[in-house]
Formats: structure tokens, C-alpha cells, sequence
């Protein structure tokens, strides 16, 4: 079973350049810890009900809670908190979480 650390992110007031910074450094110091496999990123387009107070979503996918905890530990995880403080500490959010899937019955 997985394990996935979530990063809700408010809308900021620049999206421009909450963007340019998140993909140009952010996102890879995140991708550079160890054990990740697989960085998964959602934009928000919508809410089924009003506006939505979220504007990204990411998720990073570990094997198991020890690969997630060494990776957050290594120098490649303490990079990239200290980098997401800096850019986007008022606008984040973090989940840990298990996934468990369930089939899909029509």
C-alpha cells in the first residue's frame, strides 16, 4: 500500500508567478527525493458546488510510510520544505495519507 504526502495550495495572488517558481525550482527539489515514485500534480478547474478555494493539488506517491519519513529526513526533502516555505508557506496545506483502492461496480 502506498503512501502519499499531499500539498494543497489556496490560490495565490500571483498565479503567474506561484507557476514559474513551482515548476522551475520547486517541483524539482521535490522530485529529487529519494524513494518517490511518481509526483503527481491537479490544477484546479472547478467545484461541484461555489468557487473552490484551492488552486493546485500535489501529490507526491512513496512506497511506504519509512520512504516517505527518510525521504522528508534526507537533504533533498529538507531543500525542498525550506524552499516551499519560502514561496508558498501561507498558501499550503500538508496531508499524509494511505491509498487503498476499492473496485468500481456498475
Amino acid at each position: 500500500m502506498t503512501v502519499s504526502l499531499f500539498a494543497h495550495y489556496k490560490l495565490p495572488e500571483d498565479m503567474q508567478a506561484f507557476d514559474a517558481h513551482y515548476f522551475s525550482t520547486h517541483l524539482p527539489l521535490a522530485q529529487a527525493m529519494p524513494g518517490l515514485i511518481e509526483a503527481r500534480l491537479h490544477r484546479i478547474t472547478g467545484a461541484p458546488m461555489g468557487q473552490p478555494d484551492l488552486y493546485f493539488i500535489c501529490e507526491l506517491v512513496f512506497p511506504d510510510g519509512a520512504a516517505l519519513k527518510a525521504a522528508m529526513a534526507s537533504p533533498e526533502g529538507m531543500a525542498a520544505a525550506k524552499d516551499l516555505m519560502k514561496f508558498a508557506g501561507p498558501l499550503v496545506k500538508m496531508y499524509i495519507a494511505q491509498t487503498a483502492t476499492s473496485p468500481v461496480t456498475a
